[in-house]
């Protein structure tokens, strides 16, 4: 018989009983549930609400589950109707009748809600030491390849020269975005709502600040009613995840063309790649695509708990039961993501040659050519206008930049001098970029150093 069965005077249904449990996906949140019930039952028996003896006898039942379930000498009941009843019954049945005293001046409402927000606390952390380990990552791909000179893109065309450390590093700059977000995130999520009851709070004299301390909680929440109504925690680490797996589909994407034939700027390690069922020599990018694809699961996760939470009335609802099994499976595939997309490009292999080689055919020194004329005298837009001729006039004659004789250069501007093939040598070309977040050598050793400043102080 369910505990709440008191009010009925007919069994649950089957089918209903299915349909309402949520045994099989909350039970995840066994340790946040129990922690949770301790520091109820210290603070009950702190302030004298339940004798004392019989809160000690609580705390140290719900210890001694919680070591079983850790240990796996116990099982968690898939009949059960929740994770807060499977406790409550095995506790109840260890220490008897004081263990029905352990739901004093508490709802399930203000017990989920704080469940809830410790598991989201906790993935939060968890997540971004998953983020950090990634930066790492990048850094040292960084490190060993500053001098990589490639071509920067726009319109997926060949742009200006950049390096492949910068490339790489703008990566980082939205991971470490991601943690900033997180960290907004947990502190709206560290607001400890036990004690808001079912909606009305408790006529007990309990105190919320007590239990909040034993639990590290930073603050109490203010409204009981929002107190338990509230998910915007939950939606908020959704989309804080699927801006990170928007971040990683897009480093993804990278990773796939540059491990195409047409650009073989990069190398899966084998132990990272795949094989054709039919075609032989195919080594397949699977774990990038399998990140790019998930990114859309995600997505669905967020707009589940939007469409969940958008035409609520306060204050809980059952619908509210919804929103965990989006937001576990978001917290699964960020983190599953995470894990593998950082192992396989901790041991990606760097084709410097092809880098160097193909920023050589795509003139992307024009605009150094153009600033060249400038710092001559010659307006910019005169001479954006002569640099176009020049890549037209290499087009027809099927050479570059740097295969122009100077005679060649002179027929288009006299200002040309000996000196313009020191400004379009593409290493040139990156190193004299020293304006602060720029290609050059000198900015991308400090976005590194950022980098590792950010892993090592956290």
């Amino acid at each position: 018989m369910k505990m709440w069965a008191g009010r009925f005077t007919k069994e649950e249904d089957s089918l209903v009983n299915d349909f309402n449990s949520s045994i099989s996906f909350d039970c995840r949140m066994y340790r946040e549930d129990i922690e949770g019930s301790i520091a109820h039952a210290t603070m009950l028996g702190t302030c004298n609400i339940i004798p004392k003896e019989e809160a000690d006898a609580i705390v140290a039942g719900l210890r001694g589950i919680l070591a079983d379930l850790e240990s796996g000498a116990l099982s968690i009941d898939p009949e059960a109707e929740d994770i807060h009843m499977f406790v409550e019954e095995i506790l109840t049945n260890r220490i008897g009748d004081a263990g029905k005293r352990l739901h004093t001046a508490r709802s399930r409402n203000d017990q989920v809600a704080l469940d809830l927000r410790m598991y989201c606390k906790r993935e939060i952390r968890e997540v971004q030491t998953l983020i950090r380990g990634l930066l790492g990552a990048i850094a040292d791909q960084a490190e060993k390849n500053a001098d990589a000179v490639m071509s920067g893109y726009t319109h997926l065309q060949r742009a200006q020269p950049v390096t492949f450390a910068h490339s790489i590093l703008a990566y980082a700059q939205m991971l470490i975005r991601d943690l900033s977000r997180l960290d907004e995130t947990f502190k709206r999520t560290d607001f400890m709502p036990l004690g808001s009851g079912a909606l009305a709070s408790t006529t007990y004299p309990i105190d919320r600040r007590m239990t909040a301390e034993l639990l590290g909680f930073h603050e109490i929440t203010l409204n009981s009613i929002d107190g338990v109504s509230d998910r915007d925690f939950a939606i908020e680490f959704c989309s804080d995840l699927s801006i990170l797996m928007m971040h990683l589909s897009r480093f993804s994407e990278e990773i796939i063309l540059w491990c195409s034939s047409e650009f073989r700027f990069l190398e899966l390690d084998d132990a990272f790649s795949t094989g054709s069922s039919i075609m032989p020599q195919k080594k397949n990018p699977d774990i990038a695509e399998l990140v790019r694809g998930k990114t859309g699961r995600v997505y669905g996760d967020l707009q589940t708990l939007l469409v969940v939470m958008k035409g609520l009335p306060l204050a809980y609802n059952k619908d509210m039961q919804e929103d965990k099994e989006a937001l576990f499976d978001a917290i699964d595939t960020a983190k599953q993501a995470l894990k593998v997309f950082t192992r396989m490009f901790e041991t990606v292999t760097v084709r410097k040659d092809n880098l160097r080689s193909s920023a050589s055919e795509g003139f992307i020194n024009a605009t150094d050519c153009a600033d060249y004329l400038t710092k001559k005298g010659l307006p910019f837009r005169s001479a954006y206008r002569i640099v176009g001729q020049l890549v037209g006039y290499c087009i027809q004659q099927k050479k570059t930049l740097e295969t122009l004789s100077l005679d060649e250069y002179r027929t288009f501007s006299g200002l040309f001098e000996e000196d313009i093939f020191g400004a379009i040598n593409l290493e040139n070309c990156v190193s004299s970029r020293k304006a602060e977040g720029g290609p050059s050598m000198q900015s991308v050793l400090k976005q590194i150093a950022t980098v590792r400043e950010l892993i090592s102080g956290s």
